[in-house]
């Protein structure tokens, strides 16, 4: 838990926090965010008493997670985990699967599909299965497979978004599952961290106020959109990645608009083509996404929740955090 000097926490039921869950000091965990996470951040998160992850599709190839892996166990000793995308438009991940399990990674967060074979794989091993859910009726479909935890993925994420509120997801979980939640969106200060915790929270899961840190490598451009834009800024598009995607108001998303074409919606929701149709669309996607965090150019598609509202400059991630637990 987090010192009395600073945030202090008290559940009135017995689910274990994500301090208690992993040993680390604050229930704090610093989001996986692709592109945008890497080891730099993690052990300045672990340094300061947090836990964070990164996605696995940061790195290119196996050798390259491979390293990513082994200079964060090299650097600390503490909780740190991997986000896997566990659905078929994800052609690395049985490779990245069995490299994670090979070198026992503290846990998995795993995304957009069945965590089923991972968590089958990863029982036997101690390495704890942490799920993206955006409902009720997912989570619990992945406590009846066995998770260690729910992370609560909420309107006011950054990114891929739910369509409830913090307080109407925690709430519904909170009622009709027995794993610990990890709210997932909109947390940008200590007031906002007890709010969560107080309606049962286990710990949160923040993204975008890191961002622009100084340990992150995307575009400066990127960086200063950060700073310049604000919560108003911030639409939710269903464009680009056939999912729900939070992301600044640019010029250039302004002028593609933010809702499917009939034709777009009608080849992605195809019986016939809704396979291969999402699959392209992601990657289509994805790869604007990527080009723009790394060299800004008239097509900026910049991911980030409502939380960029208390963005003001570039900092590092270990003075983000101890804002976050001494406010």
């Amino acid at each position: 838990m987090l010192n009395d000097k600073n945030l202090k926490v008290v559940q009135m039921n017995d689910t274990q926090t994500l301090d208690e869950i992993l040993n680390i000091e604050h229930p704090i965990l610093v989001a996986p965010m692709f592109l945008i996470s890497n080891t730099e951040m993690v052990i300045a998160a672990l340094n300061s008493g947090c836990t964070a992850a990164f996605p696995a599709l940061n790195y290119r190839t196996d050798k390259e997670l491979r390293n990513a892996i082994n200079d964060i166990k090299n650097a600390s000793d503490k909780a740190f985990g991997v986000n896997l995308i566990v659905n078929r438009s994800n052609p690395k991940y049985k490779s990245q699967l069995r490299t994670l399990l090979e070198l026992n990674v503290d846990y998995i967060i795993t995304s957009l599909g069945s965590p089923k074979e991972v968590i089958d794989l990863c029982q036997p091993l101690g390495i704890k299965v942490f799920c993206d859910v955006t409902d009720l009726k997912y989570a619990k479909k992945v406590e009846d497979l066995g998770a260690d935890a729910l992370i609560a993925v909420n309107s006011g994420a950054g990114g891929h978004c739910g369509q409830l509120s913090a307080s109407e997801l925690i709430k519904q979980l909170k009622e009709n599952t027995k794993l610990p939640i990890i709210s997932a969106g909109g947390i940008s200060n200590s007031k906002e961290i007890r709010e969560v915790m107080d309606w049962g929270a286990a710990g949160v899961s923040v993204g975008t106020i890191f961002i622009a840190c100084k340990e992150s490598r995307i575009a400066k451009e990127y960086k200063a959109a950060m700073i310049q834009y604000g919560s108003k800024d911030i639409v939710k598009t269903s464009k680009l990645t056939g999912s729900p995607l939070t992301v600044i108001n640019t010029p250039y998303v302004q002028k593609i608009g933010t809702k499917m074409t009939i034709l777009e919606w009608l080849v992605n929701n195809s019986s016939l083509f809704k396979r291969y149709a999402k699959m392209i669309l992601a990657w289509k996607g994805v790869n604007k996404v990527k080009k723009a965090a790394f060299k800004a150019g008239y097509q900026n598609v910049w991911c980030a929740g409502p939380s960029i509202e208390s963005v003001h400059q570039i900092r590092s991630t270990s003075e983000i955090i101890n804002d976050l637990i001494r406010q």
